[in-house]
């Protein structure tokens, strides 16, 4: 592995180029820490503008940002950092920017971007990060929703759309992009590249520095820091808006929470518009002083995590569940003495992997043999991984599946779940170390309030909780009350011996079967993803006497297994409905039956039919959000034909969907689909069996 941590001693850093820039430059350089220090506001450490200039001022020379650029990481210190983001806030002012301006920010994650977030918080503005994949529409929604003056976009792509949303949004006034190629011929009369921004501010500071320092010491806890979009599952996205108190104070106490300090190493690949790349990436960031390293891209990450080595990280199931399928597919491929000798060994981690990862009495002799598993097999693994130098690891946004979340614990990784939403800045429940479970997400927060309402729904009460949802006063009142309590939308129930947290599932997708059994189809979604083969799942059954799933098939899992066995097939649909395919994934769903027939509360929730969908379910259908959470209300209503079909008891149906193709454009495709059966554990069965 290789340990960019000292890069900055060894040349990787801007400050050469500081030796080249003007005499107003070099005396903004100078002059820049003392300014920013002078300009923190009385109350103390109460906005990210000022916690950047306490990382200016107490690690000027650490490692704040790197970024890979043509293979080559690039390293920003503190001090370099706040001297650019400085830079980039009194472009800003040049430009017009005025307080409470909402300034839209699109693209891959990389400094720059993060710099202008904080520089819009020095100018007063609110910084309105967006989903970068996001289709037209929901673009052209959010920006008209914010009423966004200025958009930041990373590359020419986001221009594109942008420009393409002028159309319909009238308000916004100046794009500013980062990377200039592919921009020589626009009209840039209200487009500006930002190193021109930048540099127009470097040259600007006697005039506006004494505006900005104003703009800055009138930050106050109460200031907004950042407006977030919700993923929208049950409807369009909502603005939340959250303080420079929510993210200063859950800054803090989930830092301290997990010990969090300068030293940690973090890759920051999730998306920009997400909470939980705000809180990890700029919240945590800016409270603890640690580096934050932005990959070359989407293709390159895996390889750009191995060669940072995050001590904390953090992912959503789906990337673990990835991972995990790399990893089988690999083995899959291995000779059988190397398949063979990770089937033992893993079959050892399962059996004391975790426990000796708490701290808990383990033998001798099983030690030994972890031990050497730990250097035949997880050490390797974990490297491969890009996960051996993890300290803390978490896994948020959905339900993680038992099986996956133990696999990853079994090799000694400390991967935890926290519960949490955009509502909170992220952090409503963590595991403390020694009391991680797979069944629960943790206690209360640092600073957090739970308690369960007699429907069972959760709610939460923090420093964390959200101002506003921005012009929507209605939907505020109906998810926060005058009392500062938040309806989450899930149920759950804590627990009286642990006081851990246990979720059941949404609120609004558990019910009951036409026998009065509960019905919780994440719990179910989730056992069936835990296979390489199965990418998703979506359960029904609510008030109906039997469950049914609707699956998509891995294409990377299966198609390997379809070239290690010569199977020829032209596409997602064909492989998707190939015999052999529909055989394993009854198999999968068989298993998964056996497993619930142990859970007396959720035997009900056997999945008696299931049909393997002909095209995977895709955001720029509608059928899933950005965040990658399937919107079970459209999937129900788009492919009610097919719902039909499995409760009627038909062996096969007809159909045609609409889809989105890349570019926009819309298009169809029809298939015939097989629906099966799949084997059922019967009470009566489980019972003699015991």
């Amino acid at each position: 592995m290789f340990d960019l941590k000292d890069q900055s001693r060894h040349g990787w850093t801007k400050a050469d180029s500081y030796k080249s820039r003007d005499r107003q430059s070099r005396a903004l350089v100078q002059g820049g820490l003392d300014l920013i220090t002078l300009a923190q506001p009385r109350g103390g450490l109460v906005s990210v503008p000022a916690l950047l200039a306490r990382n200016a001022r107490e690690f000027g020379n650490a490692p704040a940002f790197r970024e890979k650029e043509y293979g080559i990481w690039q390293s920003w210190t503190w001090a370099e950092a706040a001297e650019e983001i400085r830079a980039i806030a009194l472009g800003f002012l040049a430009l017009g920017m005025e307080p409470g301006d909402h300034v839209a920010v699109i693209g891959r994650n990389r400094p720059s971007l993060y710099w202008t977030m904080v520089a819009a918080q020095m100018a007063g503005a609110v910084p309105v990060p967006l989903y970068q994949d996001a289709v037209a529409d929901e673009m052209e929604y959010v920006l008209d929703n914010c009423g966004a003056r200025f958009v930041i976009c990373g590359d020419q792509e986001q221009v594109d759309k942008v420009i393409d949303a002028q159309e319909t949004v009238q308000h916004i006034e100046h794009v500013i992009y980062v990377d200039k190629r592919g921009m020589r011929k626009y009209d840039h009369s209200h487009l500006n590249a930002l190193a021109d921004i930048s540099a127009e501010g470097r040259a600007a500071h006697s005039r506006l520095e004494d505006e900005l320092d104003r703009r800055i010491a009138a930050l106050d806890y109460d200031s907004t820091a950042v407006m977030l979009y919700t993923s929208g599952t049950t409807g369009r996205p909502k603005g939340v808006v959250l303080s420079n108190r929510n993210v200063v104070e859950t800054a803090r106490n989930s830092s301290e929470f997990d010990h969090l300090g300068p030293n940690e190493e973090i890759l920051a690949y999730l998306p920009m518009a997400w909470v939980g790349d705000f809180i990890f990436s700029v919240g945590q960031q800016m409270w603890c002083g640690f580096c934050v390293n932005c990959p070359e891209s989407a293709e390159t990450m895996m390889t750009d995590l191995r060669e940072i080595g995050p001590t904390y990280y953090f992912a959503p199931p789906r990337i673990f569940e990835t991972q995990l399928t790399n990893v089988m597919i690999r083995m899959e491929d291995s000779g059988r003495f190397k398949k063979k000798l990770f089937d033992y060994y893993m079959a050892h981690a399962r059996k004391v992997g975790s426990d000796i990862l708490d701290g808990k009495p383990v033998s001798f002799v099983d030690r030994l043999q972890y031990k050497m598993g730990d250097l035949f097999i997880y050490g390797p693994l974990k490297n491969t991984l890009g996960l051996s130098r993890v300290r803390i690891g978490y896994t948020a946004g959905e339900a993680i599946g038992p099986e996956l979340f133990d696999f990853y614990r079994s090799l000694g990784i400390n991967l935890k779940q926290l519960y949490g939403q955009t509502e909170a800045t992220v952090f409503i429940t963590q595991q403390p170390d020694g009391e991680v479970r797979s069944d629960t997400v943790g206690v209360p927060s640092p600073g957090v309030e739970v308690k369960i309402d007699d429907s069972g729904e959760v709610f939460y009460r923090s420093p964390g909780t959200f101002v506003e949802y921005y012009n929507n006063p209605t939907s505020t009142a109906g998810t926060k009350d005058a009392e500062g309590w938040v309806a989450t939308g899930d149920a759950g129930f804590i627990e009286k011996s642990s006081g851990h947290l246990r979720i059941i599932d949404r609120a609004k997708d558990v019910g009951k079967m036409a026998d009065g059994r509960m019905f919780a189809p994440k719990f179910v979604e989730n056992k069936l993803k835990f296979f390489p083969n199965i990418l998703e799942a979506v359960v029904f059954g609510n008030g109906r006497d039997m469950c049914t799933a609707f699956i998509n098939i891995d294409l990377t899992a299966v198609g390997n297994w379809a070239e290690r066995n010569n199977i020829a097939y032209a596409s997602y649909q064909e492989l998707a409905g190939h015999p052999q395919v529909l055989d394993t994934i009854q198999q999968h769903i068989s298993e998964v039956n056996n497993s619930i027939a142990q859970d007396e509360m959720l035997s009900g929730c056997q999945v008696h039919r299931f049909i393997v969908l002909h095209k995977e379910l895709d955001a720029d259908d509608g059928e899933m959000t950005r965040t990658r959470k399937v919107r079970r209300n459209v999937v129900e209503e788009k492919y009610s034909d097919l719902l039909d079909a499995l409760y009627a008891g038909e062996s096969s149906i007809y159909t045609e969907t609409e889809v989105t193709y890349e570019d926009g454009r819309k298009g169809s495709i029809s298939a015939t689909l097989e629906l099966r059966d799949a084997a059922i554990q019967s009470g009566t069965t489980r019972m003699a069996a015991e």
